[in-house]
């Protein structure tokens, strides 16, 4: 078992980088494509060529669970199939860039490991030095957290608990300082570094943006120092999350820039299934660049070439269950979903410098049983946390610890051969062609009411991997009669080619045919799909709430992509409303599904008015998805005209999303 490093002082932490380093200072290397003249073999993708893409551009991966990864017995392999240094195998594939993420002190008090790559200082040393030997920049992503930060997680260091935001800037700044001159010292080629991960909420435990100002000020002073005293140029990045959110964004470079803080590139996250359109992302990253003189980059972007799990513990992201997922759930869908971001990127002109992919080495460990990996994720840190992490972070690695949910999006295959989407990175610069095959088939989404009739599609549309399609006739795997008797609720038809098939790697002839049963609904634009919203009518009581609007995003939105968003840095109070007419007279009920948070105090409710009498029921938001459904019973109208609505008082900072107005009835006379 891996024990803690017990790097504590300056000195200390110089000494250990002394001992990896071995012999002093190596080379500086900078970003350069690699020379593939020695791969000289048919392409297995098709790859747009990307123009304009520069020498400089970083074309890099997140590799920070390698070393637990090898600890726990995975093997990589090259393309022949033979066992290879997997440095080798991402430069021979045009990688020019790794990411590191830091943690201050990811072991409990007996040096278990947290798990999700016990990701230290002396961890980063190892791996930049490997990557530094292959002659590869390195970004050090300091998370400035004992273990994940993230828009959700934001936990100031075990070290730093019960200081104030000034005594956590100087000890950020110090452990800033000592952490580079370590892996400077050890020789690690370090070309950019991150002050903070995915920073859109707080940062190690502060949630007030003043004092997050402060931290990245610290941060960024200190590496400037680092540099200054080096003689060795590093570039400093500031990583943001949620891109769709443009406003946002815009108003995060804005207050950096009112604050002086220093940096050079404004980094996003972009996962294309969260995250909004890549002609959003090119727009905004762009906006950032030439209103601010800063540079901008994607420093996580992946995408799964699987729907299959391969070691027991659950995907974040699968083809079969998934909605949004631009691409097909393939090797080529993979690959395409790389170009794109890369020339989304190259599209903001010299500002873009730079697109890493997540974690493409975070493969399956060796092992029959569940149990088995289950004990290599524990001894050796390589599932995303282990038991030991609960200590620190009981909420989450503490319930659910195990391992990893990114297989089925890494760029090798559960066996560790390198897929051949991974070569995409040595194609981009002049694109290539092969053989032209299909890759999937379109899956199909029908919506309809309680007693419409349900018509399955004769045909689906067969993707090939030139991104090509062709309409081709499908047969279902269940008859007409079965589907009619389907009742409310969300159903799944599996069918297939009439035809043969015979596709490219992976290729899954099964088209599915998802039906989405819906109550009667006699709210109009009832989940804000359509682009006419006038018959909502929205009343801002107090004036001062910031931002309420209809917002394009998949991952707020209960059915299809849009919903009401509200977010306020005053008081929220608002409500918005609908009155249906036509109604037969009877009995029906209303209700809505909203989730949302940061609501220390709140008042929400949602209402019905009919025939002069209002009804009334009471809701609240707790959390991102922690969805709720008030429901109104019994509203009884005799003139057919029923108003319904939702009112949302708040503090603030709060926010919340409301989706599915829905008024269907009980009975009808």
């Amino acid at each position: 078992m891996r024990k803690k490093a017990k790097l504590i002082t300056c000195a200390g932490i110089l000494l250990a980088a002394a001992c990896l380093s071995g012999c002093g200072t190596k080379e500086k290397f900078t970003p350069q494509h690699t020379d593939v003249t020695a791969l000289d073999r048919p392409a297995k993708i098709f790859v747009q060529q990307v123009t304009g893409l520069d020498d400089s551009f970083w074309l890099g991966v997140d590799v920070s669970t390698v070393l637990a990864e090898e600890e726990s017995g995975v093997i990589y392999y090259n393309e022949d199939g033979e066992q290879q240094d997997i440095f080798q195998t991402l430069k021979e594939n045009g990688v020019n860039a790794v990411r590191i993420r830091v943690w201050n002190d990811p072991w409990d008090d007996n040096g278990n490991s947290y798990g999700g790559g016990h990701n230290d200082l002396n961890t980063a040393i190892t791996i930049g030095q490997r990557a530094t030997d292959y002659g590869m920049s390195v970004l050090i992503d300091f998370h400035y957290s004992d273990f994940w930060a993230d828009p959700n997680k934001q936990k100031e260091p075990k070290a730093w608990a019960g200081m104030n935001v000034d005594e956590k800037c100087k000890a950020l700044a110090a452990y800033t300082k000592d952490s580079l001159n370590a892996l400077l010292d050890a020789g690690v080629n370090v070309t950019a570094v991150q002050v903070g991960n995915e920073t859109t909420t707080s940062m190690s435990g502060e949630k007030n943006w003043d004092s997050v100002l402060k931290l990245f000020s610290s941060g960024c002073d200190a590496v400037r120092q680092v540099s200054r005293k080096k003689n060795h140029p590093i570039q400093i990045a500031l990583h943001f999350t949620n891109p769709e959110n443009h406003d946002q964004y815009l108003s995060f470079a804005r207050s950096l820039d009112a604050a002086g803080v220093d940096y050079d590139i404004f980094a996003s996250s972009y996962y294309p299934y969260w995250h909004g359109t890549l002609e959003n992302l090119t727009t905004t990253l762009s906006e950032i660049a030439s209103t601010y003189n800063k540079k901008v980059m994607v420093t996580e972007v992946s995408y799964c070439y699987t729907a299959a799990d391969g070691d027991g513990w659950g995907n974040s992201v699968s083809g079969g269950s998934d909605s949004n997922l631009p691409y097909p759930v393939s090797v080529q869908g993979q690959a395409d979903c790389i170009r794109d971001v890369v020339n989304a990127v190259v599209s903001c002109g010299d500002a873009g410098v730079g697109v890493f992919y997540w974690e493409p080495a975070w493969i399956p460990v060796p092992g029959d049983t569940y149990e088995a990996r289950q004990a290599l994720w524990e001894a050796n840190g390589s599932g995303w946390a282990s038991s030991y992490a609960g200590a620190y972070d009981p909420n989450d690695a503490g319930r659910y610890y195990g391992g990893s949910a990114w297989d089925n999006q890494a760029l090798f295959d559960f066996e560790g051969h390198p897929l051949a989407s991974l070569s995409v990175f040595r194609y981009l610069a002049a694109g290539a062609e092969t053989e032209l095959l299909e890759v999937a088939l379109r899956d199909i989404e029908l919506t309809c009411r309680i007693g419409d009739e349900i018509i399955l599609p004769e045909a689906t549309a067969v993707i090939y991997n030139d991104r090509s399609e062709k309409e081709e006739a499908v047969t279902w795997d269940i008859s007409p009669e079965t589907v009619a008797g389907w009742g409310i609720g969300n159903h799944t038809v599996t069918g297939r080619l009439e035809r043969a098939a015979t596709g490219a790697q992976g290729f899954d002839p099964t088209c599915r045919c998802t039906i989405h049963i819906l109550d009667l609904n006699f709210v109009d634009n009832y989940s804000f799909e359509e682009e006419d919203t006038s018959m909502w009518v929205i009343t801002d009581i107090s004036g001062t709430t910031d931002e309420i609007f209809v917002i394009n995003k998949p991952s707020d939105a209960v059915t299809g992509d849009k919903s009401m968003h509200f977010y306020s840095t005053k008081d929220v109070d608002f409500t918005v409303e609908q009155t249906v007419t036509g109604l037969k007279p009877g009995t029906y009920y209303f209700q809505i599904t909203l989730h949302g948070g940061d609501a220390n105090t709140q008042d929400m409710f949602i209402y019905a008015v009919a025939d002069g009498e209002t009804y009334t029921t009471a809701t609240d938001v707790n959390g991102w998805t922690s969805y709720r459904s008030p429901r109104i019973e019994a509203i009884t109208t005799t003139d057919g005209t029923i108003t319904v609505g939702a009112h949302i008082t708040s503090c603030p900072g709060s926010w919340g999303n409301l989706d599915d107005f829905i008024l269907a009835p009980v009975s009808a006379e």
